[in-house]
């Protein structure tokens, strides 16, 4: 039995275009294409579309993931590690949502609450690993130094800097702007100034992120939903993607 690209997009919460990308690049070929070239996928494709996804809500890029597949032989084994990856993350989110509902009431009963009550399960440090392993302890150290060094005012004002460039992101991509237009490139130069502003950022020593940096991270918008969420979700993600690296081969 197999089921239409539709369909399956439906079933996965990603996006018809998402899935003819990944059949472009490699990482997940349709079983088999019917009238008009409908492309069909049977259950061992459904299979290694479960494991692309959960690979990607680890952070892994696309190139990443597609080595990973290839590798790995004993597909029972890796899906159990995953599992064990998801049941951490299921323990993180309670801890944050306890977290929040504790707040919630002691708000409503006008109580005080220990700080570490408020931000059990909030810890930035949880990146440091993932961060470390994509540019390096540097990065890491420096980045955590600027930003526990902006203090509470200078992290809130960052913040949103950081929502507002994601409103526009999203206005831009829902009005089918074009990533090549001067609109969203100029868009894409206030992100790269954005990001060029990070200490630890490849390239900030001269404000301005790296070329491979630029393109990386965009890559990582679409392929991890952490990322993708900032921007409305995969679709709109990929127009960012677009976007950033028309600008970062044109201009880095």
């Amino acid at each position: 039995m197999t089921r239409s690209i539709q369909d399956v997009a439906r079933l996965a919460g990603v996006s018809s275009r998402t899935l003819r990308h990944y059949d472009q690049i490699g990482l997940l070929p349709p079983s088999g294409t019917g009238a008009g070239g409908l492309r069909h996928y049977d259950a061992a494709a459904v299979r290694r579309l479960q494991r692309i996804l959960l690979l990607r809500d680890l952070g892994l890029p696309l190139t990443d993931i597609g080595r990973v597949l290839d590798e790995q032989e004993d597909e029972a084994g890796a899906l159990r590690r995953h599992l064990d990856q998801l049941h951490a993350e299921q323990d993180r989110l309670a801890r944050q949502v306890a977290s929040v509902e504790r707040t919630v009431t002691a708000i409503e009963r006008g109580e005080e609450l220990m700080a570490e009550d408020m931000l059990d399960g909030f810890d930035h440090t949880q990146y440091e690993e993932e961060v470390t392993e994509r540019w390096g302890a540097d990065a890491y150290a420096k980045s955590d130094a600027w930003w526990r060094g902006l203090g509470p005012e200078g992290q809130r004002r960052w913040k949103a800097r950081a929502e507002k460039l994601g409103i526009a992101w999203v206005d831009a991509a829902r009005r089918g702007v074009d990533p090549t237009s001067d609109e969203a490139q100029a868009l894409a130069a206030r992100h790269a100034d954005w990001l060029g502003g990070i200490p630890g950022t490849p390239g900030s020593e001269q404000g301005r992120p790296t070329r491979e940096y630029v393109v990386g991270l965009a890559e990582m918008y679409v392929a991890d939903p952490r990322f993708a969420k900032n921007y409305g979700g995969t679709e709109d993600a990929t127009f960012v993607r677009d976007a950033l690296v028309a600008y970062a081969e044109r201009e880095l």
